[in-house]
């Protein structure tokens, strides 16, 4: 299979599994998207959304937000690990907003990477969710199953997003990194993987990790 029949192979199958797309962290506007992003490093999606509502409900604009001391915000976000880096971040960012960009998330990678604890992958997602600018945000999932597929070498994401822009078409980009987590979560998680499950790695995967897989799994192991 050549490297094109392959990228054709991963777009049909996502398509057919998920034909709508849920996004998967809970937000109104672009900038309690932005939030939420910043609290998902190192943190489930699923306890980000727990935990934005509380936030959200006493400050869901930056105005209401710098209101609040950075132990305050801390308080709330703790379960979401790395609070104190993230409570300073959610601060941070609120002022600068409110003192350069009149209170709005700015539409331009630039802008979001200039803020305080805003890196690329944060801003990808913001561009892409809020905005509709394509961007290939790479996180864990799409990192690990873009090298399972043979699609990249995986030294590192920066790498990882530069193949999967030069491999899929733009105008799917927005949608397939969302397609590629959700798969990633549910066929090809990085513990627990079950390969007879996952059918795009069974199909067009790389064969060290096949073969590394089949080993694991030898009962003379």
């Amino acid at each position: 299979m050549t490297k094109e029949n392959k990228v054709e192979f991963v777009i049909k199958t996502l398509k057919e599994i998920y034909p709508t797309i849920p996004i998967p962290l809970d937000h109104k506007d672009p900038y309690t998207l932005l939030v939420a992003v910043l609290l998902s490093a190192q943190c489930t999606d699923v306890r980000v959304n727990q935990i934005t509502p509380l936030l959200f409900k006493k400050a869901d604009n930056p105005y209401d937000m710098v209101k609040f001391s950075v132990e305050e915000i801390r308080e709330i976000i703790k379960p979401c690990g790395l609070s104190p880096m993230k409570s300073k971040g959610i601060y941070g960012l609120s002022k600068i907003l409110i003192e350069e960009h009149n209170g709005e998330v700015p539409k331009s990678f630039e802008a979001l990477e200039a803020l305080p604890a805003v890196g690329h992958k944060t801003a990808s997602v913001v561009m892409s969710q809020a905005f509709g600018v394509p961007a290939f945000p790479v996180d864990t999932h799409i990192h690990r199953l873009m090298y399972r597929w043979n699609l990249t070498n995986g030294k590192n994401v920066v790498q990882t997003e530069k193949d999967a822009k030069r491999l899929f078409p733009e105008e799917i980009w927005n949608d397939l990194h969302l397609q590629i987590i959700w798969y990633g979560r549910e066929y090809s998680p990085a513990r627990g993987w079950d390969l007879e499950k996952d059918i795009i790695t069974k199909t067009i995967g790389r064969q060290s990790v096949i073969n590394d897989y089949y080993k694991l799994k030898s009962p003379n192991k």
